[in-house]
This record gives C-alpha cells, structure tokens and sequence, in this order.
C-alpha cells in the first residue's frame, strides 16, 4: 500500500430554524469533532487521511452520520494541494497540531 496523504474536507451549511435543527447541527458537528475532523473555518471542517482508500471510507462514514436536511458536501485533496492554501485575510491558526509526524512530543 502506498502512502499518498489527502484531506477530505466537509463543508456544511445547515438549518437551525427550530430546536431540532439545532440539535441535528450539533451533533453532526460533534461527530465531525469525534472522528478527527479540525475545523477550518466556521461549517468547514478537515481531516487527513493516509490514502485515497481510507478517504473513501472517511467519507462513506460522514455520509452515514450526516442530518436529512440542509447541505453537506465533500472535496478531497492532496496534501500538497492542501499546503497551497493562501491566507488572504486573517493567519493561520496555530492552536491546530496540523503535522503528519507519527510522534508528536507537547
């Protein structure tokens, strides 16, 4: 098996009308939060992954946990693609450990 990174990321945009909308949008946030999912932005969220194998089954398991309404969406990238992300506004927020280091010392 070859290792070729990648990020799956979900981009969500959904209703909170009512209190069972809110729940919906919090458990599904949570999930995201529970599976390894950082967020990006708000309703953007990201996960690596070490191949496209295992990207596939990230994303068959967001599409399993994901609310009957609103919209979510999926967009997977290398993570060379990814690194060439440009901070037009704002910086980069280094709170987030973002490394594929297998030993990460704190």
């Amino acid at each position: 098996m070859s290792y070729r990174f990648m990020r799956v990321l979900v981009f969500f945009d959904l209703p909170t009308e009512t209190a069972a909308h809110r729940h919906s949008y919090n458990v599904f946030r949570r999930f995201l939060l529970r599976s390894g999912f950082f967020m990006v932005q708000k309703s953007v969220y990201a996960k690596l992954a070490l191949n496209t194998t295992t990207a596939e089954a990230i994303m068959k398991n967001v599409r399993e946990h994901s609310p009957t309404e609103g919209v979510v969406q999926m967009l997977t990238i290398t993570e060379k693609q990814y690194a060439r992300i440009e901070y037009v506004v704002g910086e980069k927020n280094g709170d987030v450990l973002d490394t594929t280091d297998r030993l990460v010392i704190l």
